[in-house]
């Protein structure tokens, strides 16, 4: 199969279910009243360990100019990066859902907030860990091609970790196993962290 991504046959889809599993950024914000935000983003990873820096990117969605995640951090300049697991896959795809500005998915989806430390959001109490995060820049791509969306990378340095003890093992690390965090797939598809393997850095070139 060959198919140019100019083609009406291209689908999303496909594109989506090659490039994966994509780790989910679930992101909480405030609004400038004040008002908390708590949504999934499959578009996310992080950047680098020294400086920590995460990333998270959304398209522009059809009901209005832009995502509240993404107007909120714009205007407040900082966000909280949940770890989604397996045991809170039901209120992240509940938050998930479309509706109307202003709405609270935490409460929505029955999910306790936490107090943040270095910035003003709320984190996911329930959730093993919560990255606050501070606005480095956002990068905007707008449309070059019929169909196309703007598309907005958020960058963010992170300045605190929140990690339930419950979740290092004796030698102080994070246990994935134990988290299960979710990763997406294509479609409405989604794994867990299942079987994982260690396979150390060569310390010598081969030949």
């Amino acid at each position: 199969m060959y198919i140019e991504t100019s083609d009406p046959t291209y689908k999303t889809s496909l594109f989506n279910a090659i490039v994966a599993p994509r780790p989910i950024g679930w992101i909480s914000t405030l609004d400038e009243t004040g008002a908390p935000n708590l949504a999934p983003f499959s578009y996310f990873n992080g950047m680098s360990a020294t400086p920590p820096m995460v990333m998270f990117a959304c398209n522009q969605p059809a009901d209005r100019d832009e995502k509240d995640t993404l107007n909120n951090v714009r205007r407040t300049g900082e966000f909280v990066a949940n770890l989604a697991t397996y045991a809170l896959r039901e209120e992240m795809n509940g938050s998930s859902v479309t509706v109307p500005h202003g709405v609270d998915e935490f409460e929505l989806v029955g999910l306790a907030k936490g107090a943040s430390r270095c910035v003003k959001a709320p984190r996911v109490a329930a959730s093993p860990v919560a990255m606050e995060c501070r606005l480095l820049r956002v990068v905007d791509f707008e449309p070059e091609a019929a169909g196309d969306r703007r598309s907005s990378v958020v960058f963010g340095r992170v300045l605190a970790l929140h990690i339930d003890d419950a979740y290092l093992d004796e030698a102080g690390r994070f246990d994935m196993l134990k988290a299960r965090p979710l990763a997406r797939l294509g479609g409405f598809t989604y794994l867990a962290v299942g079987d994982v393997f260690e396979m150390g850095r060569p310390k010598v070139a081969a030949g």
